[in-house]
């Protein structure tokens, strides 16, 4: 398990706040909760984006999952054997799995839904490729045989973002990871209501009776998975102006993500409690469309480096001095083993003079720039209004589209050029578990061929990146991080544009809300 894993949730220990004993609900109890944006789709394979992660940790379970260390915990799994020459895995389920339609969980189930999430997430992808065959043994057991090294076996099977490794029945498993899926049946502690889907306004969730939890209190996302309330309503509320005053009358018991300024108002609630969820913290991320002008250029990609100011986005963003990083240019995160500066010259100071010298050496021809504005998200707008006037001073012609999320992460999947409906740049946010090291980083990813958007690609990141993973000695592994960011700086996949750490608004009748890092909401009740 990599070091950064270890200080992860080494840091949510220390940063934990005081959490209750779980009170199990009273009959007919309802979470309603607010989370950062809204259910858009279903599918947690196809859409990287956080409203379908979400879903999938009420709806499915995982074969591994990370507790409070970072290590990976048998979750689905019940035994995992190694051969002696580390080549070959064998996995036995639990006893008593079932889907929400009572059919039992098999080991084809697990091997399809492994086959799809490899075709598309960057961790999936990196395990695929080192791998021989994935094969169904009987009912509950299935083996993989690795062709060649791969270190982090356990912690791949327990991915819990980007695309997360969430177990589907073989019939949905089997739909093209580029298809989008219909059907919510899952393994998990809730099951989707579909037929009360009304996106932009609510979905809804019902306690899965069939669902069996391991015999263990919760730890981080692994342990048992006790659905604490009968029913969760994850509610549409974008203005935060009424989340804040929905909270405050009891009509909604969970904010996920309230803005900066509007903390103060809510501390002096003495009915609501204010938490972080992610200790580390999240980094907002400037992507780039590497396929079309200006930027399948890395002369305009570093370009861009010399015209972010990270306090300036932080400052927009209304994030307080205890909950920022004034700069980091870790792309592992600061506060990780794994944090360093190299290869950052350039991005802690802006120079507008440098960076239209090196857009003039790309070539840039004046050509329209089209940024995608996420305005329904208060850090990812303010980020994008100060990269805008920014990006615009070094002589950019920007083309800024205000939209809502939704429309962003549809768009973003566009490889069209922008006169054909494509775009140039969106400003997304990450958590240390969505980019804390070189094998989870979904957008360092630089495959060529089948990447996430943006679609960068270099042959030399990739193979310093897989060196990484397939190395098994941790020092080692350390050794190699420098040598990864000189690179990432070079080719610039997307540019880590500030730090920080939000927290979570709950009513104080909230029992075991907990640092997650993303929100899951399986032992968490409420007290009348």
């Amino acid at each position: 398990m990599s070091s950064t894993r270890r200080a992860i949730l080494a840091g949510v220990a220390a940063a934990c706040f005081a959490i209750a004993t779980p009170v199990m609900a009273q009959a007919e109890s309802t979470l309603r909760m607010v989370l950062r944006n809204d259910l858009a789709n279903i599918d947690p394979v196809a859409s990287t984006a956080t409203f379908a992660r979400n879903h999938g940790f009420l709806v499915y379970d995982q074969l591994y999952a990370l507790d409070s260390k970072g290590q990976p915990r048998p979750e689905m799994v019940s035994t995992h054997e190694v051969s002696p020459d580390g080549k070959t895995h064998r996995f036995t389920l639990r006893d008593g799995l079932l889907f929400s339609d009572g059919q039992p969980v098999r080991a084809a189930d697990a091997v399809a839904s492994i086959r799809r999430w490899a075709q598309r997430d960057v961790v999936g992808r990196a395990l695929a490729a080192a791998t021989d065959k994935l094969e169904v043994v009987d009912e509950k057991t299935f083996t993989l045989t690795l062709k060649r090294p791969f270190a982090l076996v356990e912690q791949a099977l327990a991915r819990p973002t980007a695309s997360a490794l969430f177990v589907m029945p073989e019939r949905i498993a089997q739909t093209p990871a580029t298809t989008q899926i219909t059907d919510a049946t899952g393994s998990g502690p809730f099951i989707f209501e579909a037929d009360k889907w009304r996106p932009g306004d609510r979905a809804v969730y019902r306690r899965n009776p069939n669902y069996h939890p391991r015999d263990e209190a919760p730890d981080g996302l692994a342990g048992g998975k006790v659905a604490g309330v009968d029913r969760i309503e994850w509610l549409s509320m974008p203005d935060p102006a009424t989340a804040a005053a929905a909270l405050q009358a009891g009509e909604i018991d969970f904010w996920e993500l309230p803005p900066p300024d509007l903390i103060p108002l809510l501390e002096a609630d003495s009915n609501i409690k204010l938490a972080p969820i992610d200790p580390i913290g999240s980094q907002v991320w400037v992507r780039m469309n590497h396929t079309q002008p200006p930027f399948n250029d890395p002369r305009a990609r570093q370009a861009l480096l010399h015209a972010v100011d990270q306090r300036a986005i932080l400052d927009a963003a209304g994030v307080p001095a205890a909950d920022r990083v004034d700069y980091c240019a870790a792309f592992f995160y600061c506060g990780t083993p794994l944090a360093t500066n190299a290869g950052a010259e350039g991005l802690e100071k802006p120079d507008f003079d440098r960076a239209r010298q090196l857009l003039r050496e790309s070539g840039y021809d004046g050509r329209k720039v089209v940024f995608l504005d996420s305005t329904d998200l208060a850090v990812n707008h303010a980020a994008t209004t100060v990269l805008t006037e920014a990006f615009g001073k070094i002589g950019l012609n920007m083309d800024t589209v205000a939209t809502d999320f939704a429309t962003v992460t549809a768009r973003r999947n566009k490889r069209e050029p922008v006169e054909q409906g494509g775009w140039n740049l969106f400003v997304t946010v990450g958590n240390v578990l969505d980019g804390g090291d070189p094998l989870v980083s979904l957008y360092l990813a630089t495959p060529c061929e089948g990447g996430l958007t943006g679609w960068p690609c270099d042959t030399k990141l990739e193979e310093l990146r897989r060196a990484w993973w397939e190395e098994g000695d941790a020092a080692k592994r350390q050794g190699l991080i420098e040598a990864i960011q000189r690179r990432a700086y070079e080719v610039v996949p997307y540019i880590p544009a500030g730090q920080f750490r939000s927290r979570a608004a709950f009513r104080s009748n909230v029992q075991g809300v907990r640092a997650t890092t993303v929100p899951v909401f399986w032992g968490v009740g409420k007290d009348g």
